[in-house]
């Protein structure tokens, strides 16, 4: 019996989808219109219909592991008592239990099912950290007045798959380097020039405050009732702690996609790192679970968890790099994580990467993040992978990358500490920016339509 088996290519996919989305939404606003005259009749000519109430921020999250990226923003907008709506797309979220008075919390389903919701959300301002909008299924809501993106990294934003940011309307940049690289898309495709704000990383402001107060503790032996308060980490241990008993922890934290480390050299190098003698974790990018994971299910059982090696999937990476003295990656935004913020060496694994899937192919130039690493570590090469201890050890050993790291640390972190504020600064006066541009084109409406009916009253 023969099988047909039906392919649709993600443009095709996105195009029906986009269809789909716009006969959803002449419905919709044919029952929204149907359902307004009801109740007009219903009430004798005196219901008001305030259930399409506009969101003053709409906040929207693709996976649970952002949680950390919004949750010192939300909270101080909800300090500020400024109303919000966190929208995730994971049913396990962590900041679905947050209790704050002025955010609400709900859970808008995976993939597809988030993107209807999304395409006809009614808000003032839309923050993500997801790039896309507009590209593939996420299309921008005609009722979403303006739409602001934030990263996850203090990395380069050209290493986004193409056309990340180009339908935003504004990016919140912890770097200078990722305003110039912007600009210079922006040229190269001739595209409408966009808001950067340089805020800095809320991101990475809490991730320091913690390290720090976990280093205080873990000096005058309190380590335990900081950890008692952490709810940011799945399985935390003491950074002295090491499940092998070895004196060296080794973090393995590639991105995913054909140029990542998993997928160009496997489980060779899996036995390289383990032939070091040091304990080995393992922390994929959450992605390589979904797109590559016939590699993932053949490598882990290969490899399953051990003395010797651990697979890291914690919704908060903060354990798995603070407990481990190196980290090996390759274009991941992780590298800065752990670099800048916990101020410990990398190696950088060269995978010869290939930037046609992304936008880093239009400047024609190695993305920021890949040409700063030989400052803050080695660079492993297929030369120099036969001794992979030596390059640990000597990179470990190695003080001359202390103060390189701490310069690019003021490259990729402007205004560090003042992240948050200056993001919702940024957002609190965006709004009210906003608000007086509806409000001025309101009366200039209803100015005109006084002027007509005078006009038409004249003719009479």
């Amino acid at each position: 019996m023969n099988i047909v088996r039906l392919y649709i290519d993600p443009g095709t996919g996105s195009m029906l989808f986009a269809i789909l989305i716009g006969l959803l939404g002449v419905a919709r606003f044919a029952f929204k219109g149907l359902w307004v005259k009801i109740r007009f009749l219903l009430s004798g000519g005196k219901a008001k219909d305030d259930s399409d109430k506009a969101i003053k921020l709409a906040v929207f999250s693709d996976d649970k592991r952002y949680w950390s990226v919004f949750e010192p923003i939300l909270k101080e907008m909800d300090k500020r008592g400024f109303d919000c709506v966190y929208m995730t797309a994971s049913e396990d979220d962590p900041g679905l239990k947050s209790e704050m008075e002025h955010v609400k919390t709900e859970c808008i389903g995976p993939g597809n099912k988030a993107f209807a919701k999304l395409n006809f959300v009614k808000a003032a301002i839309v923050l993500s950290t997801t790039p896309g909008v507009d590209v593939y299924q996420w299309k921008r809501s005609k009722d979403a007045k303006y739409y602001v993106h934030i990263p996850h990294s203090p990395a380069e934003m050209t290493t986004y798959r193409m056309f990340g940011i180009d339908f935003y309307d504004a990016v919140l940049c912890s770097g200078q380097f990722q305003i110039d690289d912007t600009r210079d898309l922006e040229e190269v495709r001739h595209l409408k020039a966009k808001e950067l704000v340089l805020t800095g990383s809320p991101f990475m402001d809490e991730k320091k405050k913690k390290f720090e107060e976990r280093k205080a503790a873990s000096e005058t032996g309190s380590d335990a009732e900081v950890k008692a308060g952490s709810e940011t980490s799945d399985t935390e241990k003491a950074p002295s702690e090491d499940p092998s008993g070895k004196t060296r922890t080794v973090l393995l934290a590639p991105s995913w996609g054909t140029s990542a480390i998993l997928s160009r050299y496997g489980a060779d190098f899996i036995r390289d790192l383990l032939a070091t003698g040091y304990h080995i974790i393992v922390r994929p990018h959450p992605q390589s679970f979904t797109s590559e994971k016939e590699l993932m299910d053949k490598l882990m059982a290969e490899f399953p968890d051990s003395d010797s090696i651990e697979w890291n999937r914690d919704t908060d990476n903060f354990d798995a790099l603070n407990r481990s003295d190196i980290l090996i990656s390759d274009f991941s935004g992780v590298i800065f994580d752990f670099s800048l913020v916990f101020d410990k060496p990398v190696i950088c694994a060269d995978t010869e990467f290939d930037s046609s899937p992304y936008d880093a192919w239009w400047l024609k130039r190695l993305p920021w993040g890949l040409s700063v690493i030989p400052r803050l570590g080695a660079k492993l090469t297929k030369e120099n992978r036969g001794d992979l201890k030596k390059m640990i050890d000597d990179c470990l050993e190695d003080s001359s990358f202390t103060e390189s790291r701490h310069q690019v640390r003021d490259e990729a972190w402007a205004y560090q500490g003042e992240g948050t504020k200056r993001v919702c600064d940024y957002l609190v006066s965006k709004y009210e920016e906003l608000t007086k541009k509806t409000e001025e084109e309101s009366e200039k409406d209803s100015k005109k339509d006084s002027e007509k009916k005078s006009k038409k009253a004249s003719t009479k």
